[in-house]
């Protein structure tokens, strides 16, 4: 899938459900510290809360997590293995990026969750028993944020959804999300 079309798929799944939002085109941004960089210039995103977004899988590659937080948290990755309870955890490839949530490196969103509503093709070993291949880990700390900013599946581009806007499309997903606190080192 080619970049705009996956920006594309995105923007359709929220019109479509009538979910609102705001967009920014911008160049690709592979880093938190390259996005600050450049979001905080924006008057579009002032006041949002911009994200960092991990994909992970177990030991075994049967079950995918994507664990969102604060862009300036520290994660801590061996407390979030024993957040998630499934020992040691690894990054997952790229290949499972595009096949679980269409999507590449650098790209890592929740959005990419439109990609694990119909699954008719996944491996069943793969699926949580709620018929879904990930499962969603989002720091509680995000509770506060009246909006968020995230990915549209491709790194060339922002998307803004208010916080109770956000809840809707985890809802119209319907995997599992838990919220975690990740502990402050001290």
């Amino acid at each position: 899938m080619e970049s705009q079309e996956r920006i594309e798929k995105v923007l359709h799944f929220l019109d479509a459900h009538g979910l609102e939002y705001k967009m920014v085109q911008h160049p690709p941004l592979f880093t938190i510290e390259e996005g600050l960089a450049f979001w905080n210039s924006l008057q579009e995103l002032q006041g949002c809360t911009h994200c960092k977004n991990l994909f992970l899988r177990n030991h075994s590659g049967k079950r995918h997590y994507l664990v969102t937080m604060e862009c300036h948290k520290s994660l801590n990755f061996v407390q979030l293995q024993q957040i998630i309870r499934e020992g040691k955890l690894t990054f997952a490839s790229e290949e499972r990026m595009e096949r679980c949530l269409g999507l590449l490196p650098g790209s890592v969103s929740p959005l990419g969750l439109i990609h694990d509503i119909d699954l008719q093709d996944a491996n069943p070993r793969e699926l949580f028993e709620n018929g879904h291949r990930v499962k969603f880990f989002i720091d509680k700390d995000l509770r506060d944020a009246l909006m968020m900013t995230f990915h549209p599946c491709d790194n060339r581009a922002c998307v803004a959804l208010s916080h109770d806007t956000f809840l809707r499309f985890l809802q119209l997903w319907g995997g599992e999300v838990e919220w975690f606190d990740m502990q402050k080192e001290e």
